[in-house]
């Protein structure tokens, strides 16, 4: 049976306060209050800057034993570098995120709207990362959402983000022994809520996209007003 891991896009938002964190609750406290409701998070910040140790330990330390977080990439890496020379900086997040231990999950590399597709460039990124870890590409230029560019992450074992946001969706597909899904809005990129019906037939999409896999990966983009929290909660109802 596929696991589902279901959250969102970051949890330290000062705008949930009273949406979903209690008023009185200090922000300390924060990621175990959020914890308990899911079992995952994607931590967005490390796409900035890259997190200390002693974050990463905290982190791990404030969450429950089968907590699982996703880490966003170093944008040196992805949109700096541009996956290229990039040896010596991913060696140095992957050993920075690797204080998680046990409860680091796929690391997520979100390519920027204007990289356009560069096979040569994409394969030789490919071949310097560490099988240990799961590794899964959010490609933001159409080009590269092509069979052949499938076929390559299949080969190497990395997933490819299925992800929607208003005007532009990822095919529903899988390429590694794991699926992972970013939602970022329907009507309004981060900020618009989807509504059941349509979480329902995303839920149908993700069981087909699940069939055969291990595990599948789920974060909601959409922080204003806390609908990724509603559209989380919505959507692991449909997929129970």
């Amino acid at each position: 049976m596929v696991e589902y891991y279901i959250g969102t896009s970051g949890w330290h938002y000062e705008h949930w306060r009273g949406l979903f964190y209690p008023e009185g609750l200090a922000k300390a406290n924060w990621l175990d209050f959020y914890a308990q409701h899911f079992s995952t998070v994607e931590l967005n910040n490390s796409f900035y800057h890259l997190p200390s140790e002693k974050a990463f330990v905290n982190w791990r330390e404030s969450s429950s034993q089968s907590f699982v977080f996703a880490v966003k990439v170093s944008r040196f890496i992805t949109h700096i570098k541009r996956l290229k020379d990039a040896e010596e900086p991913l060696e140095n997040f992957l050993g920075r995120a690797g204080f998680l231990q046990h409860k680091l999950g796929p690391l997520l590399y979100q390519l920027p709207p204007n990289m356009k597709r560069d096979d040569k460039r994409l394969e030789a990124f490919l071949s310097i990362l560490p099988a240990q870890y799961c590794h899964v590409f959010e490609f933001r230029h159409e080009s590269w959402l092509d069979d052949s560019v499938f076929q390559m992450l299949e080969r190497y074992n990395v997933g490819l983000c299925v992800f929607d946001m208003p005007g532009f969706t990822c095919p529903v597909v899988a390429t590694a022994d794991f699926a992972y899904v970013r939602f970022h809005g329907s009507a309004g990129l981060y900020w618009s809520c989807y509504s059941d019906e349509e979480l329902s037939q995303w839920a149908e999409k993700i069981v087909e996209l699940g069939r055969g896999l291990k595990k599948v990966y789920i974060y909601f983009n959409n922080d204003a007003e806390a609908y990724a929290v509603r559209n989380a909660k919505t959507i692991a109802r449909f997929l129970v």
